[in-house]
This record gives C-alpha cells, sequence and structure tokens, in this order.
C-alpha cells in the first residue's frame, strides 16, 4: 500500500478521511445496504408506508383489478432494490436484490399489490438498520481520525508558535499542555505528568512521563504540562499505523469474505431453483413467491466484513495492530505459537552482571574493547555493554570499520586493530580459543571479546523475564497452544527461561536460519503457526511463520516482516488478540451455518404453504438483522473520553 504522507508529515486525518469517504462510496456501489439513514430514506419508507395503508383501507381504486396506489408504492419504494438488481445483472452477479425484485414484481402480478408494499417496507427499514449497523463498524476510523490533534504548539528557534500537524517536522520541541492530546510518537525532554495511552498500549491506567520517557501520539495529557522531541510523524507514528491497519482491513478480503460471497451468490440460485420446483409442482403463485421471499443471504454477505472490521478495530484498541483480515482469519486457526526469548519473552534490556578478563587484561580494557566493537550494534547486549561503559564516564571508540553477522557477532577494526565480539559459534570461526569453564553460565548470556585473534575475556549478561510473560504462556497452554521457545541463546539460559514460564519445549543456539527452517518446517507440516518475535535476526522466521507477529519495541525490520504488530509490547495482548479472531471465526462461521439452516426451513415452510409472502418477509428481514447484530458484537465501543474528543476536536489554526 503507498502511504501518502511524506516522512515530514502529510496531514494524516485530512488524507484518510479522504480515502475513507471514497472508499465508502465505492462499497456503497457494490452492496446497497451500506447506507446511513437520511431524510430521503425515512420519506421513502413514510410514503410506502402510507400506501400500504391506503391499498388495505381502499382508499382510492379507480380500477377492480389493478391499484394505482399499489404500483406507484411498489414503484418507488422498491427503486433501489430494482436499481441494484440490475447494475448486478449487467455485472452478472447473483444477488438476493435480483430475487427480492422477482418476488415485488410477481406479487405485483396476482394483484397482491400490499403484501407487496409491505414486502417492500420490511426490506427498506431492514437496509436502513443494516445501514445504521455497518456505519458503526464505518466509524472506526472516523473516531481514530477525531482523535488526532489537528494543531500542535512547538518551539522553534523564532519562538513558540502553534502550527497544522501537517507542519511538524522531525525533531520540533512539541508542548502539551494538561488536556491535550500528544500529536508525535517521541521523547519526553522536559516536565512531568501522566498520559493516558489505552488508545495506544491498551493499558487502562495513567502512565507516568519524566525526561527520558517514550510518548505515543493520540495519547491524553491528564496533568503536567510537557514537552516532547519529536521522532515519529503522520502515519509513522503508532497511532498512524492503527489508523492504517483498520484501512487496511476494510481494503482487504479474507478467504472468509471471498467464501461468504460465494455462499450468498448458491442460495440465490437455491431460493430461484426452489421456487421454480415449488411452482410447478404446486401451481401456487403465493407459496411460490413466499420461497423467493424467505430466503436471505446479506446477513452473511454484510456480517462478515462487518465482524473483520470490528475485531481490527477491536484489537486496535488493545495495542495490537493486524494488518488485514486475511492475518486475522489465520490467527484464528493457529495451533502452535513459537516464542523469541529476547526482547518478547523478556524486555530486552540485558545488563552486564559479570566481567571475566583473561590473565594480564584488566576489566577496564575488555569492556572499552567491547563497547567500541559495539557502538554501532543494534543487538540488545551491544546496546546494554555500551550502557555499561558510558554510565561508567568512560568515553568509547568510534570503529573505522564494523561488520555484523546475525547470530554470531561483530567483527570491527579500531586503531589499527581488529575487534571480535560475539558468541562461541563466531570466536570458533575466528580461530579464538574460549575456556571450556567459561561457557554456560547459568541463565546469563556471554559475549565473549577478542583482539587480532586473542581473546581478552568474557561478559555476562542476564535480562529479565516480562511480568506478563507466565500469565501469557498459561492462557495459551488453556487454549490448546503448543508453545515452542525458539533462541540463538545458550541451552542454560533458554532452560532458565524456559522453566520459569512452563514451556515444556525449546531450542537453544539457533542461527536465524536455523529458525526460519524450524518455523518452515513446523508449517510445512500442517501446523498454523504464530510466530513472535523482535529483532532482525527473527524476520525470516516471522516471514515463513503462517502469521508473524512482532513486539512494537523491535526493529523495523521485524515489524515490516510481521503480520501483527504489538505497540505496547504486552504478551497478554497478543492472547487478547488470539481470543479474538478464534471469537470472530466462531462469530461468521455460525452466521453462514445459522443462515443455511434458516433457509432451508423457511422454503420447505413456503413451498408448502405453511408460511404466506408476509410471514416469509418477516423472517428474512429478522435473520438478517440477526445475523448482523451478531457480527456487530465484535465492534469496539466508544468509551466516554472518546466521545468528549469526538464532540470536542482540536481547534485548526487559520
Amino acid at each position: 500500500m503507498t502511504s501518502e504522507l511524506s516522512p515530514h508529515g502529510e496531514d494524516l486525518a485530512e488524507a484518510t478521511r479522504d480515502r475513507t469517504v471514497a472508499h465508502e462510496a465505492h462499497d456503497h456501489g457494490e452492496h446497497g445496504h451500506e447506507h446511513a439513514f437520511d431524510l430521503k430514506e425515512a420519506a421513502r419508507i413514510a410514503f410506502v408506508a402510507g400506501a400500504a395503508a391506503a391499498v388495505w383501507f381502499r382508499v382510492w381504486e379507480p380500477f377492480a383489478d389493478v391499484s394505482v396506489i399499489g404500483i406507484v408504492g411498489v414503484l418507488v419504494g422498491g427503486w433501489p432494490v430494482f436499481r441494484e438488481a440490475a447494475g448486478n445483472m449487467l455485472a452478472r452477479r447473483m444477488t438476493m436484490e435480483l430475487s427480492m425484485s422477482i418476488a415485488l414484481i410477481a406479487a405485483a402480478a396476482i394483484g397482491e399489490f400490499f403484501t407487496a408494499l409491505v414486502i417492500t417496507l420490511f426490506v427498506l427499514v431492514a437496509e436502513v438498520l443494516e445501514g445504521m449497523t455497518v456505519s458503526r463498524g464505518r466509524s472506526a476510523i472516523r473516531d481514530l481520525l477525531d482523535f488526532l490533534p489537528r494543531s500542535a504548539t512547538v518551539r522553534r528557534a523564532d519562538g513558540v508558535a502553534e502550527i497544522h500537524a501537517a507542519d511538524l517536522a522531525m525533531g520540533d520541541a512539541v508542548l502539551v499542555n494538561p488536556g491535550g492530546r500528544v500529536p508525535v510518537d517521541g521523547v519526553v525532554t522536559g516536565g512531568h505528568s501522566f498520559l493516558d495511552q489505552s488508545r495506544i498500549t491498551g493499558e487502562s491506567m495513567p502512565v507516568e512521563a519524566v525526561a527520558g520517557s517514550r510518548v505515543f501520539a493520540g495519547s491524553i495529557n491528564q496533568s503536567g504540562a510537557i514537552e516532547v522531541r519529536a521522532e515519529r510523524l503522520g502515519r509513522d507514528t503508532s497511532y498512524g499505523k492503527i489508523i492504517e491497519a483498520v484501512e487496511q482491513s476494510e481494503r482487504s478480503r479474507a478467504p472468509v469474505q471471498r467464501l461468504a460471497d460465494q455462499l450468498a451468490g448458491y442460495l440465490v440460485y437455491f431460493a430461484l431453483a426452489a421456487a421454480v420446483l415449488t411452482w410447478l409442482i404446486t401451481r401456487d403463485m403465493r407459496s411460490t413467491i413466499s420461497v423467493v421471499i424467505v430466503a436471505g443471504a446479506c446477513g452473511i454477505a454484510a456480517g462478515t466484513p462487518l465482524a473483520i472490521l470490528g475485531a481490527i478495530g477491536r484489537a486496535a484498541r488493545l495495542g495490537a495492530i493486524v494488518k488485514g483480515g486475511l492475518y486475522l482469519e489465520t490467527l484464528g486457526r493457529v495451533d502452535t505459537v513459537v516464542v523469541d526469548k529476547t526482547g518478547t519473552l523478556t524486555f530486552g534490556k540485558p545488563e552486564v552482571r559479570q566481567v571475566t578478563p583473561v590473565e594480564g587484561i584488566q576489566a577496564a580494557d575488555l569492556l572499552d574493547a567491547a563497547a567500541t566493537a559495539e557502538i554501532r550494534s543494534e543487538h540488545p547486549l551491544g546496546k546494554a555493554i555500551v550502557a555499561h561503559v558510558l554510565a561508567q564516564g568512560r568515553t568509547v571508540a568510534e570503529p573505522d570499520d564494523f561488520h555484523y553477522t546475525p547470530g554470531r557477532g561483530i567483527v570491527a577494526k579500531a586503531c589499527g586493530s581488529t575487534l571480535q565480539a560475539g558468541n562461541r559459534l563466531l570466536m570458533a570461526e575466528l580461530g579464538v580459543d574460549v575456556p571450556r569453564q567459561w561457557a554456560g553460565n547459568a541463565a546469563a548470556s556471554e559475549v565473549h571479546v577478542a583482539r587480532n585473534g586473542r581473546l581478552l575475556g568474557t561478559i555476562a549478561m542476564a535480562d529479565k523475564v516480562r511480568p506478563e510473560a507466565r500469565a501469557a504462556m498459561d492462557a495459551l497452554a488453556r487454549l490448546g497452544m503448543r508453545t515452542l521457545l525458539l533462541t540463538g541463546d545458550t541451552e542454560p539460559v533458554a532452560r532458565a527461561v524456559a522453566d520459569s514460564l512452563g514451556i515444556t519445549e525449546f531450542e537453544a543456539n539457533l542461527l536465524p536460519e536455523d529458525k526460519h527452517a524450524r518455523v518452515t518446517t513446523l508449517v510445512a507440516a500442517k501446523r498454523r503457526v504464530a510466530m513472535l518475535g523482535d529483532g532482525i535476526n527473527d524476520a525470516p522466521a516471522l516471514a515463513a511463520a503462517s502469521v508473524g507477529v512482532a513486539m512494537g519495541s523491535g526493529t523495523d525490520v521485524a515489524r515490516e516482516s510481521a503480520d501483527i504488530v504489538l505497540l505496547g509490547n504486552d504478551l497478554s495482548r497478543f492472547v487478547d488478540t488470539l481470543v479474538i479472531a478464534q471469537r470472530t471465526r466462531r462469530i461468521i462461521w455460525a452466521n453462514f451455518i445459522g443462515t443455511i439452516v434458516v433457509d432451508v426451513i423457511g422454503v420447505g415452510l413456503a413451498a408448502s404453504g405453511v408460511l404466506d409472502p408476509l410471514g416469509a418477509a418477516f423472517i428474512h428481514v429478522a435473520s438478517e438483522m440477526a445475523f448482523i447484530l451478531n457480527s456487530a458484537r465484535l465492534l469496539p465501543t466508544m468509551d466516554r473520553i472518546d466521545r468528549k474528543a469526538a464532540v470536542s476536536p482540536d481547534p485548526l489554526p487559520n
């Protein structure tokens, strides 16, 4: 999908609103039910109701066999249905509008004008109710857009000024007053406050914001004023990703949606074939019309995309960005969850626990060499070493050359020397001998450091397990998921983490290609695999899985390779999203089965003369609305803050 925002921040809200309006117009052309209730619709419904009353009381009937009011009422009321049916015929699509048109025309042809008008009234009311329900799904995008501030206060060289959000630039110092909304992703550089980040991370409790804290666009500043350095703008913000996910969910069509459309077409063929058979056997036109009327498939044709849209919107409120209906459907069928360790089950912020230099080498020299080699590294271990050295007040020299091998480590050149920092595999490849007694330091990762092929020593690192990880793993077990830990870390570290989380299957000392191969093997064995990871080395495995899930704090490569992104880095949100996906699948299939059962029973009753056209119309409308409302249960609800934001948007500067 081509982004319509430059990295310097075009107006996300306005651009997305334009696309939303255009998309709604497109959908209106393809599915006549998706329109809002307006005066024109109200007038049409009132006219048909009045015409039905006039025909029933025979207010004006100048002709004995033909009701003028009835004909006008059917033409005016049925015009949207007739127009939709004609368009579908030209496009060679079999839809319920065509069968309803046939039924209305047939009822009028045999003089059942009151019946035809009541059926038309039922259809019009049902379409309005359906349109209002589906519009609630559409509002998922509009709610999000209304929540973004359209102006921002910035501090620049020429002073403080209020500007349009589209004019924000990277590095701007953005001032957010109490009650205001943060317009960018960035880092707090001054002030102190508490932020409501529930729309982005799903965290219900306010989060304290102090200097150095990361904040997200769309957060509400609840107390003091803060100053934020802008790092991500527009569509690149976490909030922009949420909007993009909901947009994409509307454009993408999951396989189950195509199945719903096919089933709807088959049900129309079934109704028409049953009507022909009924006429040939009974020669009863009322029964034949009832057969055509009673069969309905709009409940699944409109309810299926509504369920998917609602589920993705609900997941987005929890801080899980699902990039399309296909991935939501796949997630709902997952039976195996593969997890990485560092940054996924743990915080990905290891700390230096022990420095062990070889004889003749000072610990400071070992740390300096390691920090120089790692200063350009994105790996959590490397960042931790650099942070540890800087915290001691020491400077870190920049390397002249830098080369990173995923799953092994780094080779760098500085001051005429070649520095190596990595695991035992890297040292073995370079011919550096590492004493055996240093291997397997329980529950710790080891970074071996060498200069010019001579070992300087080993730095032991340890990471903390995420507090919600155990509850998430237990929840996956209750859902019947097979959970497998794959990590490039040593076996003692992997075992310690697995044991603490109740994971019975784990594999250690894996390179990125090993993880990829393991996930590929699982998929080839017909397992439906969800892979959770956060680093560059996880990207191949994320792409190979049935559905890839990236932690929001992970690398850009991992987030781009994944099908779902957890913005808040909370594993419990993955479990919640998995439950939502499973529930969505159950609701859609309940609609499928319910529609088929109602249509088959209804056609049988209509063909046998038990069901008259009015009863058939009532069953058609009632079942259709029941299935659509069943799907609507997945739609997220607006909370009190959302409503306040929707009615009080930020003013735009003139």
